[in-house]
C-alpha cells in the first residue's frame, strides 16, 4: 500500500510543467513518460487511498475490540478511538504544515472522529446499509457527470478551446521557492482536501463503513475462512477499478482526444470506479495473506519462540510485514525523502524528472523505508510515530 502511496504522491513534485486536468499527470514527456502515466492513472491513480481507508477502518476495529477484551468498557474503549482519530487530525495537520499539502492523515482522522461517534456500535445491517446508499449517491453523482460532460463534448472545437483555458499547473506550495511561503498554501490545500477526502468525496466514509463490517468479522485475520467473499471481491473489484481509468488512461495517451471541456467527468469516475479498485486490492492482499499463513505453518522457525519475521516468513513476506507494523513511519518518512529534495523551496529535483524517472524515485523512496523497517525489526524497536502516537493516545488512560 505505501508503495502505492508513493507512486501517487510523487507525480505531483513534477512541478514547473502544465498537468492534464482529468487526471493532474504532465502533460509533455517520452514514451516512456506517457505508458508510466496511463499505468499509475490505471492501477494507482484513487484506487491506494481507498486501500488505506479501509485498513485504517479495520484497525480501528482491532484496537476497539482487544480494549473490551481486555476489560475496558464499549463507552471508555470508544472514547480511547476517538483520542487517537483526534491525534492523527493533529499530525496531519503538523504534517501539512512542514511538508506535504496532499496529507491523508487528517482525512482520515476526521472520518474516524464522524464515523465512530455514529456508527461504532450500530447493527451491521445499518453500517451495509449506509455504506450502499453513499454508494448509491456516488453512482448519481458520477453518472450526471458523464452525462454533462457528453453534451459538453459536443461543442464546437473553437467553443471548447475558448471554454477549457490553460491546463492546470501543479500545485504553488510544491512550486514555490520559499518555504515559509509555501506552509499557509499548504495548509490551505489540506483543509481543502482533509475535507474533501474525509468526507465529500463519499469513498473514505464507505470504505470505513466497509472495514467496521469486515473488522468484525476478522476477515483479514482469518482469510481462510473467507477465501470465497475474498476472490470474488478481488475478481471483481480489480478489473471494474483498471477497466474504469482505461478512459482516462487512453485520453491522457492521446488515443481518445476527449475535448477538455469534458474532461472533468474523470474526477467522478476514478472515484466511482476507485472505490471498487481499492475493495478488489484489499481482497488481494487478503489472499496473499491467507498464502502467507500457510508457508509458515510448514515452516519449523514458526515454532520457534522470539523468531523473527524474516527467519519465518521469508525476506519478502517479513520485510512488508515490518513495514506496515511501522506504517504511520513509513509514511511520514516518504515525505521526508521527498519534498525537501524535489520541491522548489527545497533542492528543486522535480523541476528536472520526469514520471518515467520519478516513478523510479518513488519506489526508491519506499526501498529505503523497508529497509528502516526491516533494521527497525530485526532490533526489535516500533516505529518512532507509531510510539509518539500511542503515548499521546494512551496519556491519562489504562493501556491494554
Amino acid at each position: 500500500m505505501l508503495l502505492l502511496i508513493a507512486v501517487a504522491n510523487t507525480v505531483w513534485y513534477l512541478w514547473g510543467r502544465d498537468h492534464a486536468p482529468g487526471n493532474g499527470h504532465p502533460v509533455d514527456g517520452s514514451w516512456i513518460d506517457k505508458a508510466t502515466d496511463a499505468l499509475v492513472i490505471m492501477t494507482v491513480d484513487m484506487r491506494a487511498y481507498p486501500l488505506f481507508a479501509f485498513m485504517f477502518g479495520y484497525g480501528m476495529v482491532q484496537l476497539y475490540t482487544r480494549q473490551v477484551a481486555s476489560g475496558a468498557g464499549e463507552r471508555d474503549a470508544a472514547g480511547l478511538l476517538q483520542v487517537r482519530n483526534l491525534w492523527l487530525l493533529v499530525l496531519g495537520f503538523v504534517h501539512a504544515a512542514t511538508l506535504w499539502m496532499g496529507d491523508v492523515l487528517g482525512a482520515y482522522g476526521l472520518a474516524g472522529l464522524l464515523l465512530v461517534w455514529i456508527f461504532l456500535r450500530r447493527r451491521d445491517a445499518t453500517l451495509l446499509g449506509w455504506a450502499g446508499g453513499l454508494l448509491g449517491l456516488l453512482v448519481i453523482g458520477t453518472a450526471i457527470s458523464v452525462v454533462g460532460s457528453s453534451f459538453a463534448a459536443r461543442l464546437s472545437s473553437a467553443e471548447a478551446a475558448q471554454a477549457a483555458g490553460p491546463s492546470t499547473s501543479v500545485d504553488p506550495s510544491i512550486s514555490l521557492d520559499s518555504y515559509l511561503a509555501s506552509v499557509p498554501v499548504r495548509l490551505g490545500q489540506w483543509v481543502y482536501g482533509t475535507l474533501g477526502q474525509g468526507v465529500a468525496d463519499l469513498v473514505v466514509p464507505m470504505m470505513i463503513l466497509l472495514a467496521l463490517w469486515a473488522g468484525r468479522r476478522r476477515i483479514l485475520e482469518n482469510p481462510g475462512a473467507h477465501l470465497p467473499l475474498l476472490r470474488r471481491v478481488a475478481a471483481i473489484g480489480v478489473p471494474i477499478g483498471w477497466l474504469g481509468a482505461l478512459p482516462n488512461a487512453l485520453d491522457h495517451l492521446g488515443v481518445l482526444g476527449v475535448p477538455a471541456r469534458a474532461e472533468g467527468f474523470f474526477l467522478l469516475v476514478q472515484l466511482l470506479t476507485g472505490f471498487f479498485g481499492g475493495l478488489g486490492y484489499v481482497a488481494l492482499w487478503g489472499l496473499a495473506g491467507h498464502v502467507v499463513a500457510r508457508r509458515r505453518s510448514r515452516v519449523p522457525a514458526a515454532g520457534i519462540p522470539g523468531a523473527g519475521l524474516l527467519a519465518v516468513d521469508g525476506l519478502v513476506a517479513g520485510a512488508i510485514q515490518a513495514v506496515g507494523r511501522r506504517s504511520l513511519t513509513c509514511y511520514l518518512a516518504q515525505s521526508v525523502l521527498c519534498a525537501p529534495v524535489l520541491a522548489a523551496w527545497g533542492l528543486g529535483l522535480g523541476q528536472h524528472l520526469s514520471s518515467g524517472t520519478m516513478f523510479l524515485y518513488a519506489t526508491a523512496v519506499w526501498g529505503v523505508t523497508v529497509l528502516f523497517a526491516v533494521w527497525q525489526e530485526n532490533r526489535g524497536l516500533p516505529g518512532p510515530a507509531e510510539v509518539l502516537l500511542r503515548r499521546l493516545t494512551y496519556r491519562g488512560a489504562i493501556r491494554r
